[in-house]
């Protein structure tokens, strides 16, 4: 566990919990450890995200609630910009705004990348600043080539912690590129025996 992450996530009413769970004296080696991840993404975080179709993001509103947007799109639609930044263009969905919303009382995110068929899952913590439509140059490196939905703002996401999660309880799933190229060799394979089927002489 990135020891930022703890140090953040770990209040002291957490840390009663885990006290009372037996797990605290765990934790409490990582964060004595001072092993700070704070140098941002390494290689490995950049390549996972962008290899996502999808993520998860919560926010919380200004009555205190919190709530848990889906983002999905082409793998790659979320930038990693440098180490400490992500970024992705906002089209417009169904115009209820409640991240938007959110975001504009309270900058603070937290965001889950999962990878079912690999059982892999980042989790990071961040803040949000909101990029209005005029400029041009920050949404240039956010927008999808030929994404034909109207852009309605863009998000970067500047990163305050990250940490990787252990894969215990992440039911494998998989997306249909990924199954259409786990079965093309078996199709490849179906198509050649029913040649040689159709070639042998009858019998």
């Amino acid at each position: 566990m990135g020891y930022t992450f703890a140090e953040i996530a770990f209040t002291d009413t957490v840390k009663k919990v885990q006290e009372a769970a037996g797990s605290r004296a765990t934790y409490a080696r990582v964060e004595a450890g001072g092993n700070r991840d704070f140098n941002g993404f390494t290689d490995a975080e950049a390549a996972f995200i962008a290899a996502r179709d999808s993520f998860y993001m919560a926010s919380v509103s200004e009555t205190g609630w919190p709530y848990v947007q889906h983002r999905g799109g082409p793998a790659g639609f979320v930038k990693v910009l440098d180490e400490r930044t992500l970024g992705f263009a906002d089209y417009r969905g169904n115009r209820q705004y409640v991240s938007v919303g959110n975001l504009m009382t309270d900058d603070r995110v937290s965001v889950f990348f999962m990878d079912y068929g690999n059982r892999s899952r980042l989790k990071l913590l961040g803040r949000v600043s909101i990029i209005a439509p005029d400029d041009a140059e920050t949404m240039e490196k956010l927008k999808l080539p030929g994404h034909a939905a109207p852009v309605e703002r863009g998000f970067l996401i500047t990163l305050e912690a990250f940490d990787w999660n252990c894969p215990q309880y992440i039911t494998p799933r998989y997306t249909m590129p990924e199954i259409e190229r786990t079965v093309a060799p078996l199709k490849q394979r179906i198509a050649e025996l029913e040649a040689m089927l159709d070639k042998a002489p009858a019998t």
